[in-house]
């Protein structure tokens, strides 16, 4: 079973569906023991930084979201669920993260080229060959964004993917069980199904 942390977010049914697509059983559950119990647990998000992190610490997840980074179990943040993983964000003033990936979520700079919120389809330039996020997945692949904000990692190495949106950004970030995207697989047609499909693979594999 994948579990889904639900703390309000609005995608959460989406992300669900895009699992069944693959006849995967994913559940969306704000229980911890249920999380606790999952093979892999997705955080999907939806709106802005620090009305989720708000969610996640009301609905008392905040410790289990930590405990099943740090225990090895396979993570994927999806969009906010992504942003909130690193140090801090700049939306709305400065809010914390969980701290897990050193770094910053920084806004757009707005340009007469590129439109912020950056919307719609766009491609990827797959940096880490070897993540199994993307097993069987091409670089130049389109997948569907939306976001006016993205995440600045200070360690490099953690960049799985790269997009082009005026300038290069960091569209997805791998460390050994922890990978986590700033488009959405659920919108991404057969390519984000295939994602999906991928972190359940690597949830019934680890």
């Amino acid at each position: 079973m994948i579990a889904i942390v639900d703390y309000g977010a609005g995608n959460l049914r989406s992300v669900q569906k895009g699992f069944e697509r693959n006849d995967v059983d994913a559940r969306i559950t704000d229980d911890p023991e249920t999380i606790r119990r999952a093979r892999g647990v997705v955080l999907p998000g939806v709106g802005a930084f620090g009305d989720c992190y708000d969610g996640i610490a009301a609905r008392g997840l905040t410790e289990i979201v930590i405990e099943t980074v740090s225990t090895g179990k396979p993570f994927l943040g999806i969009c906010v669920g992504l942003q909130l993983l690193f140090t801090e964000s700049e939306e709305g003033g400065r809010h914390r993260g969980f701290d897990i990936i050193k770094g910053s979520v920084e806004r757009f700079p707005s340009s007469v080229e590129r439109k912020v919120p950056h919307m719609g389809w766009n491609q990827i330039e797959i940096v880490r060959k070897e993540c199994p996020l993307f097993n069987g997945i091409e670089s130049g692949s389109f997948v569907y964004f939306v976001h006016s904000y993205y995440v600045k990692p200070i360690e490099e190495n953690v960049i799985a993917c790269a997009t082009e949106y005026g300038a290069d950004f960091c569209s997805a970030v791998w460390r050994e069980n922890l990978f986590g995207v700033q488009f959405h697989p659920e919108k991404s047609q057969q390519i984000g199904l295939r994602m999906l499909k991928n972190f359940d693979q690597i949830a019934r594999d680890s």
